[in-house]
């Protein structure tokens, strides 16, 4: 199973931060694969045949041989699993399980966040209105959580980088690429994050115009 090729399905903008994710862990573990991407605006993710891989219809979808799986912690998890080269997450149990936490968090809460800072503003500096009181509490329950797991300074979450770390850094980049007012010591994390040679292969992908 190991040997048989893999196939990563995102989104054809490149900005779905979950897409991302999966692309990091793939390219953080030096695993051959091919991209393909759906355009979701005309619906391909609801298409017949792609409806047969991913039962959520969503992007990421990752195919292993015969074997098709989505949901992009999902997928980092599998691959941590199948292919343990260059460890993603911690290898403490206790610390393993607060970077899923992390990553559980980022994609389940903040919705005002995810709703008024959109990856076009990352990915296509794309500018939005100032924040909504609902965002602005949200946004300070995201500078509260991050400064206390990156409190003493600590370069990374965990000790050392693990994929929750480009998780939460992209959520502060919403915040950050839009020029909304963000803690410096999280700026420079978010910072760093970005630096990262895998994350700056996504970002640095070839865009369609929008």
């Amino acid at each position: 199973m190991n040997s048989s090729r893999l196939r990563l399905y995102v989104d054809a903008e490149f900005c779905s931060p979950y897409a991302m994710s999966a692309y990091v862990v793939l390219r953080e573990k030096g695993i051959e694969f091919e991209m393909s991407p759906l355009d979701l605006a005309a619906s391909e993710n609801q298409s017949e045949g792609y409806a047969s891989l991913s039962q959520t219809q969503r992007v990421p979808t990752l195919v292993h041989g015969d074997f098709a799986l989505s949901e992009s912690s999902a997928i980092t998890e599998y691959l941590e699993d199948v292919f343990p080269q260059a460890p993603v997450y911690p290898k403490d149990l206790w610390q393993r399980a607060k970077a899923r936490q992390v990553q559980a968090w980022v994609r389940s809460d903040l919705l005002p966040i995810r709703q008024e800072r959109s990856t076009l503003v990352v990915f296509y500096g794309r500018k939005s209105k100032p924040l909504s009181p609902d965002a602005e509490s949200a946004a300070r329950k995201l500078f509260g959580a991050a400064q206390s797991l990156l409190a003493d300074h600590r370069e990374y979450l965990f000790g050392q980088w693990s994929i929750a770390d480009v998780d939460l850094a992209l959520m502060l980049n919403r915040l950050i690429l839009n020029g909304d007012s963000v803690p410096p010591e999280l700026v420079e994390y978010a910072q760093r994050q970005w630096q990262r040679p895998s994350v700056q292969e996504w970002v640095k992908l070839q865009r369609p115009a929008i």
